[in-house]
């Protein structure tokens, strides 16, 4: 099992998730009853659906406690505060001067317009570890593209 790393804050996102999940099972398991009663199964739409969506919902409540279960929780991970590491920010300046911020965050986390790039990502890759003065070279869809790490917060 991977880990996953979380916020506190999506940590909070999931569990509500499954909260939500476990309440549409038990409506789901009365929906496929009420159906059942109704005879023929084999000719049955409500019943075929309500199956359907019932496997959905448990195969998400799985997904999300796996990663539950193996979750770290950013604000917990510890290390030198002048580096480049996963729930901290980066500001990075590109060849043509223009200066971005984003934050690495986990996998589930990650939203590029939001600024929350994850460091499973390529240039999330190339910033892990470096600290404020390094520039790393990231192959890009549109070719290398040269960054200049100008803080770490």
């Amino acid at each position: 099992m991977t880990d996953t790393f979380l916020t506190r804050a999506g940590y909070e996102k999931l569990r509500q998730e499954i909260d939500e999940l476990k309440r549409r099972k038990v409506q789901l398991s009365q929906d496929i009853a009420e159906a059942r009663e109704k005879g023929d199964l084999s000719e049955n739409a409500e019943y075929h659906s309500a199956k359907d969506k019932l496997a959905e919902v448990l195969g998400r409540i799985n997904i999300i406690q796996d990663k539950l279960q193996s979750a770290k929780l950013i604000d917990e991970i510890k290390g030198p505060k002048d580096t480049v590491a996963i729930g901290r920010s980066v500001t990075i300046r590109d060849e043509d001067g223009d200066e971005t911020t984003y934050t690495l965050v986990g996998a589930d986390e990650s939203d590029p317009a939001q600024g929350r790039i994850s460091v499973f990502s390529p240039l999330g890759q190339h910033l892990l570890h470096k600290k404020t003065g390094e520039r790393v070279n990231v192959d890009m869809s549109a070719g290398t593209r040269e960054f200049l790490i100008t803080k770490v917060e």
